[in-house]
């Protein structure tokens, strides 16, 4: 079968080329092919030997996660949802703005760790992406938005940031995630600064202190609540690791971080954690860890259980956080259209899978591979 090139960073690809005793160069002729460029044909890639591009045909492929939707929200905002076989779909969310344009991709195909207001975590767990399945989201982005850069390096590049806050938990996936993380940031590939690449975690510790050691890029941390007892329910990883083992972990990391502070993403949801004593709850935390805190309007969704807080609320909430000095947005709520909050659209596929005994249509997931 052949090997998916997505798979490898760097080293990995170096160590493949070595078992057909190619030297190392010749991976990084590769690498900047497939990444740079988004090449998917061995015979475009000029400078390569015609032996081994004939070699490379016959032994590897480029595959990446195919689109089954691409929604484009009145916003700008475009949406993927896209096939990792077996019936499974990812998201993926390309997010333009002034000065900027992210993606936001997925680590995993469900979410294992049950957050009660996430439309992901009420799918279950499928499995984990493979890193050519994670840096691949990336890879078809690039494409489909025109963004591939000539051999010099040279063109717009349309991402500039990748936030790692799709579906799934990112620290449950850690060794195809940091692989993927290290293609992000190899200057052959993106080369992204590990500022414009940012994993978010619901706080799995040890695996903060690995990423912290391996590949430190930058860091968000899916607060939601301000003290253990609502955390405890809203985020449950917190019952194995409470507020005061999760901060310990954050200065932990920034002392290796590439940015100062952790960004604590906040969940408003209302009457449950929008209260002023939870803001002032929030102000004491900050003096413990160098943080920001993004404030984000719930995305109902059906049977959730829960609905986002009002916009006097939210201002109301960020006013006593930013009036002791602490830096605090709101994050503009984008895509509704598309239904692009994580796990949405996923769940309306796989919601219509379960219907065949209504006798409604089934959303077939193609399993079509390069």
């Amino acid at each position: 079968m052949p090997v998916n090139l997505l798979d490898f960073d760097m080293d990995g690809l170096v160590a493949w080329f070595a078992t057909m005793g190619e030297k190392p160069f010749r991976a990084r002729q590769v690498m900047r092919w497939v990444h740079r460029e988004g090449c998917a044909d061995f015979a475009q890639m000029t400078d390569v030997a015609k032996s081994l591009r004939a070699r490379l045909e016959r032994d590897a492929a480029i595959v990446a996660p195919q689109p089954i939707r691409d929604a484009i929200s009145t916003d700008g905002t475009r949406k993927w949802l896209l096939d990792v076989g077996n019936r499974n779909a990812v998201e993926a969310v390309f997010i333009p703005e002034a000065r900027r344009g992210t993606l936001c991709i997925s680590s995993q195909a469900g979410c294992a760790l049950d957050c009660s207001f996430c439309s992901t975590g009420k799918q279950g767990f499928n499995r984990n992406l493979t890193a050519g399945e994670i840096v691949g989201q990336l890879w078809l982005a690039n494409r489909l938005l025109g963004a591939v850069a000539d051999p010099d390096g040279e063109g717009e590049r349309v991402i500039s940031n990748v936030v790692m806050m799709g579906m799934g938990e990112p620290l449950a996936n850690f060794d195809n995630v940091v692989t993927a993380l290290q293609v992000m940031l190899d200057d052959h590939a993106y080369g992204l600064s590990r500022r414009r690449v940012t994993v978010s975690t619901s706080g799995i510790v040890p695996a903060m202190d690995r990423l912290r050691d391996a590949c430190p890029v930058a860091l968000a941390v899916s607060l939601h609540a301000p003290n253990d007892g609502l955390r405890d329910k809203l985020v449950p990883i917190n019952q194995k690791y409470p507020l005061k083992e999760l901060l310990a972990a954050c200065n932990r990391y920034l002392e290796r971080a590439p940015r100062d502070f952790i960004t604590f993403e906040y969940v408003m949801l209302e009457g449950v954690n929008d209260h002023d004593s939870h803001a002032r709850e929030l102000v004491a935390i900050a003096r413990e860890v160098s943080c920001k805190y993004n404030l984000i309007p719930f995305n109902p969704f059906p049977n959730s259980g829960y609905r986002r807080s009002s916009p006097e609320r939210i201002r109301r909430f960020s006013r006593i956080l930013a009036d002791a000095g602490i830096v605090t947005t709101t994050r503009k709520t984008r895509g509704d259209d598309v239904d692009a909050a994580c796990g949405q659209l996923a769940g309306q596929v796989l919601d219509k899978t379960r219907r065949t005994a209504e006798g409604r249509p089934v959303v077939k997931i193609t399993e079509e591979r390069r």
